[in-house]
């Protein structure tokens, strides 16, 4: 995840007071895309499986979904 700005290859989500945007031919691959906010973090889980990629960043990782900030 990061921040981005929508443009025209782009799906916006709005769930309350947060807008998700996500490439419109990524999300035909990876759907459904769950998102659950946890204490220290957020915990996301795909339609694909992510392998041993990590998130990106924090050093995690799983076979089909991520954790970071935990």
């Amino acid at each position: 995840m990061a921040l981005d700005k929508p443009n025209e290859q782009d799906n916006t989500y709005k769930v309350g007071n947060l807008t998700f945007v996500t490439e419109k031919n990524l999300m035909e691959k990876v759907k459904p895309i769950k998102i659950d906010f946890l204490n220290m973090g957020f915990n996301i889980t795909a339609g694909i499986d992510f392998g041993a990629s990590g998130c990106g960043g924090c050093g995690s990782s799983s076979e089909t979904s991520e954790t970071c900030g935990t």
